[in-house]
């Protein structure tokens, strides 16, 4: 082997490594903006998609324009600077604009003397307010320019470094970039996923300006502005620790701004984002505590006890028994509360995030002790009740475990988020509650949460048909307002013999006194109005794959926002 060979060789080694680091890079600020916009906005089920495939297209756009920038060398250099300082700072940045745009109100009130009620809304405030959803777009497309614009330099490095056209240039170096990615995808979704987003960024973006340093230290001597580029990277250096040092925090301060009361605690697990807030809503009361995840509300200490009774209380009083009842989802211990209050001999609670069971388990210390205290006293320490058995894991699999393991449940209550994203679409499927249905004795009930009959009246209808599908026999759906949530849908069922209502109906007393049901509430939660019902028949059955749930959900909720899809976007016209 030749001086020459061992030396493209060796160069060869750093640009491959250089190019795979890029790569990993690359992805994880694609997944960091599309976890963190979703966070934001509160749409993780559409923003996630639309950031990546705004960030794929965009790295298309890069890729072309590529060919403009005359010296590869010099390029690269200072494309690595302009990445590190972008991607340190894009969720700053965008933590920043939405703090802005949400205290702007209060602000003018606060400078004018204006009373709470007088809050300026409507007009410029509320297209600043949609404005501003577009932002994370914004820093996304931007930086998947800049992504996209690697490739084709490094591709014009390494053949400049050979003097000469290089057959399976690309295909080199697009091998690396994958196998890149596909180490970064790793590292998110082991290390990063769980992590403040800023302080991922700030990790990325180390890696990001390492290897631009090693870049520029292998060739410098190709690089116009060699000194300028030397400060660059030391100025940026400096802006990505002071994110990694305050950036935890500085992004605390700017989230608060997106919930009207004070936070007081905040958690990332690998699969959501918890946050609590507080209110104090009369001094000689505890503070009203409440729980969101990823934005979105899950309960108010002031009032989740009206949304559990209606959750639990009818599929339990419907049952024969309720020896042995299966609660899937309801991480909170929450539904599980009630359930213990029926004296069963057995609950199996089947639930995704460990990590959130664990926080509403057992005290803990530190910033989250008194939050954490409260909470478990609320559930009354539910999960520590030895007749409580926790599986952890995606209840569709886990479903199929207790079946194979010939489990039968004398009760099915089901506490999970809405039908808002892809995922959570099989959970709502009629192939699923097939499955419940197997687990289920005879003479039992099933409850599932079915979203608002009134925010998203196809959705909810279309729960009820789906569980009919299923093969059960009678099917039912109720309501009841939860000031938190407003109003308020459950749907409940049962495999042979009388419906729900009737058995409820039936009852000569309440054979459980929880201080807020009476047998006069239950019945009246299964009236509405006379018209509700009537385009039932027209309501998609939810099968797996088919996303109908996901869809009906989606688009109840943006007409509710004054966003009506076209004809052709109509889920009914499918």
């Amino acid at each position: 082997m030749n001086m020459r060979t061992k030396s493209l060789r060796l160069h060869d080694v750093a640009i491959f490594s250089i190019m795979a680091v890029l790569a990993g890079c690359g992805l994880i600020y694609e997944y960091l903006l599309s976890h963190y916009a979703g966070r934001v906005l509160g749409a993780i089920e559409t923003v996630i998609f639309t950031m990546i495939g705004i960030m794929i297209v965009s790295m298309g756009l890069g890729a072309f324009a590529a060919r403009y920038i005359k010296c590869a060398f010099t390029g690269f250099a200072w494309l690595e600077v302009g990445i590190a300082l972008l991607g340190s700072t894009a969720i700053f940045a965008i933590a920043a604009i939405f703090a802005f745009a949400h205290t702007l109100p209060q602000v003018i009130a606060h400078t004018f003397g204006l009373p709470p009620d007088l809050v300026p809304q409507g007009g410029f405030i509320d297209s600043l307010l949609e404005f501003v959803k577009i932002i994370p777009y914004v820093f996304g497309f931007i930086l998947g320019v800049m992504i996209g614009i690697e490739i084709p330099l490094i591709a014009r490095v390494r053949e400049k470094i050979y003097g000469e056209h290089l057959e399976h240039n690309f295909g080199d170096i697009y091998g690396m970039d994958y196998i890149g990615a596909g180490v970064g995808a790793a590292l998110w979704v082991i290390f990063m996923l769980a992590m403040e987003p800023s302080l991922a960024a700030a990790l990325t973006a180390s890696a990001n300006i390492i290897v631009g340093l090693l870049f520029y230290f292998l060739y410098h001597h190709q690089i116009k502005w060699k000194e300028l580029l030397l400060l660059s990277h030391i100025l940026v250096a400096s802006v990505i620790i002071t994110v990694g040092m305050y950036g935890t925090t500085w992004s605390e301060i700017m989230e608060d701004t997106l919930y009207k009361d004070n936070i007081a605690y905040r958690i990332d697990t690998q699969y959501q984002r918890v946050v609590i807030t507080e209110r104090l809503m009369d001094p000689a009361k505890p503070t009203v505590l409440t729980l969101y995840i990823n934005g979105r509300i899950q309960f108010s200490s002031s009032d989740e006890h009206i949304y559990h009774a209606m959750l639990t209380y009818p599929a339990l009083a419907a049952s024969a028994r309720h020896d042995s009842v299966l609660i899937i989802g309801g991480g909170d211990g929450l539904a599980l509360r009630d359930v213990l209050r029926w004296q069963p001999q057995q609950v199996t609670l089947v639930d995704l995030d460990k990590t959130l069971v664990d926080f509403f388990t057992r005290s803990t210390t530190g910033e989250s002790q008194e939050v954490n205290v409260r909470l478990v006293e609320l559930n009354q320490e539910s999960f520590s009740d030895p007749r409580v058995t926790l599986l952890f894991g995606d209840a569709y699999n886990k479903v199929d475990e207790l079946l194979q393991a010939g489990q039968m449940f004398d009760t099915i209550i089901i506490d999970l988020p809405d039908p808002n994203h892809p995922d959570l679409n099989k959970l709502y499927s009629a192939r699923f509650y097939a499955k419940l249905k197997q687990l289920l004795a005879g003479d039992g009930a099933i409850v599932t949460q079915s979203t608002s009959p009134y925010h998203a009246k196809d959705a909810f209808l279309s729960i009820g048909v789906t569980l009919q599908h299923a093969g059960f026999t009678h099917v039912e759906q109720y309501h009841h307002n939860v000031p938190s949530f407003g109003e308020w849908g459950w749907t409940i069922a049962t495999k042979l013999g009388r419906s729900p209502r009737q058995r409820l109906a039936a009852l000569q007393a309440l054979p459980l006194d929880d201080s807020w049901t009476t047998k006069g509430k239950l019945l009246a939660a299964f009236e509405f109005d006379q018209h509700f019902f009537k385009d039932r028949d027209t309501i998609r059955v939810n099968r797996l794959g088919s996303g109908i749930a996901y869809q009906y959900y989606r688009q109840n909720w943006e007409t509710e926002q004054g966003i009506y899809p076209t004809n052709q976007d109509s889920v009914r016209d499918f």
